[in-house]
């Protein structure tokens, strides 16, 4: 259960590639959840939670198209009965808390989502009492533990991966250089936390403002620190929706060349697809799902449904993905938190991961870079987590 609360600022929207986070009040856990006892041999009632009815652009089509990508992997299940019951939550804490609350007195033995953190966080203390595990499709940490798990890919993870490629890459010290709100603090967080933990040396993080001036006034500090430190790469947190397109270009000006310094990128680099067009993001390395089975997912959704699945959609995927093979096992205590997090993970729609017993998770990631303004595969997502890395 939530034993120790702590107060966090709210986190701005990041990129396309994280699902949309936002930092609350949340409380840590030292323990993994418990879960309910269920009847295999039945359709197990399952509750989404979507954000239907927000009003917030954006939000019909993405809770239609979560819809969409569960009942998509029921389909692929040969082996587990699911009875799908879909609750709209409007994007807010309250309704999900209300929705939450009415899934278990209508059956419900584990809820998928909500898609934000607040609302998320909201669902798992309204059923907290209730021996219901959440699989929210958040990837903020700080809401994970007791009964909610998150499933959207966290910065931590994609950190770890980068800074060990890194590390194996023969790197020896990078510079982090991140914005100073909310998203670029937990990223710093993130990387820093990856490098304490590797080959590769913290050179030194260095802030700045989240404008075009911002951007202009820290760049000769970034060099700086680079001529000063010896730092072989930079670690940016910067989006292509934000700050990214004007560090590579204006890095190489001031001398910070890519072919000495190894660009790095916390999130994707290659959405949208003009961005490959960049001259300064040629040879950056960012990291995203495992390509081949994301275009697959992709290419079985719009066969299914007409049309292109929502970027987040795929987690409610994974999270029917996460149910169907453990119900199918037979075991009663399929939905436990012991059972959720077992070592082995799951197959979903960007390849393999796994949920840990803080409410966190491990997805196995692919390291790609860009040439000549296509993304190339560097390194392949692993197969298993047996695998180098895990």
């Amino acid at each position: 259960m939530f034993t120790v609360c702590k107060s966090v600022s709210k986190l701005a929207k990041t990129t396309i590639a994280l699902t949309t986070a936002v930092f609350l009040t949340a409380c840590e856990t030292t323990g993994v959840g418990g879960g309910p006892s269920i009847n295999t041999s039945e359709p197990v009632p399952v509750a989404l939670l979507v954000p239907r009815g927000s009003g917030q652009s954006g939000d019909a089509a993405l809770a239609q198209s979560l819809e969409n990508a569960a009942r998509l992997a029921m389909s692929d299940l040969p082996n587990a009965q699911i009875d799908l019951r879909v609750y709209d939550t409007a994007g807010n804490a309250s309704n999900a808390s209300a929705a939450a609350q009415q899934a278990v007195a209508d059956g419900a033995k584990i809820i998928i989502g909500p898609f934000y953190s607040q609302a998320a966080n909201a669902a798992g203390l309204a059923v907290l009492d209730k021996n219901v595990n959440v699989l929210s499709f958040s990837n903020n940490a700080n809401i994970a533990g007791g009964n909610v798990f998150v499933l959207g890919y966290t910065f931590e993870n994609t950190a770890n991966r980068l800074v060990n490629y890194a590390g194996r890459q023969g790197k020896t010290g990078t510079v982090i250089v991140h914005s100073n709100d909310a998203a670029g603090q937990v990223g710093q967080s993130a990387i820093s936390t990856a490098l304490a933990n590797s080959r590769v040396t913290n050179a030194g993080s260095i802030g700045y403002n989240r404008s075009q001036q911002g951007v202009i006034n820290v760049v000769p500090s970034v060099k700086a620190a680079v001529d000063s430190s010896g730092a072989d790469s930079i670690f940016l947190t910067a989006t292509t929706a934000g700050a990214l397109p004007l560090f590579t270009q204006l890095l190489p000006e001031a001398g910070v060349s890519p072919s000495t310094t190894q660009f790095i990128g916390l999130t994707r680099w290659d959405i949208p697809a003009q961005t490959l067009e960049l001259p300064g993001v040629q040879g950056g390395w960012f990291a995203l799902p495992d390509p081949v089975k994301a275009q697959g997912y992709r290419q079985r959704y719009n066969a299914t449904y007409g049309e292109a699945p929502h970027p987040f959609s795929g987690l409610a995927y994974d999270g029917i993905a996460t149910i169907g093979t453990l119900v199918s096992q037979s075991k009663s205590n399929a939905l436990t938190g012991a059972a959720l997090t077992q070592n082995a993970g799951f197959q979903g729609v960007g390849g393999i991961f796994r949920l840990r017993s803080d409410g966190t998770n491990e997805r196995g990631l692919a390291v790609a870079t860009i040439q000549n303004k296509q993304v190339v595969v560097i390194d392949p997502a692993p197969q298993s987590f047996s695998g180098a890395g895990f």
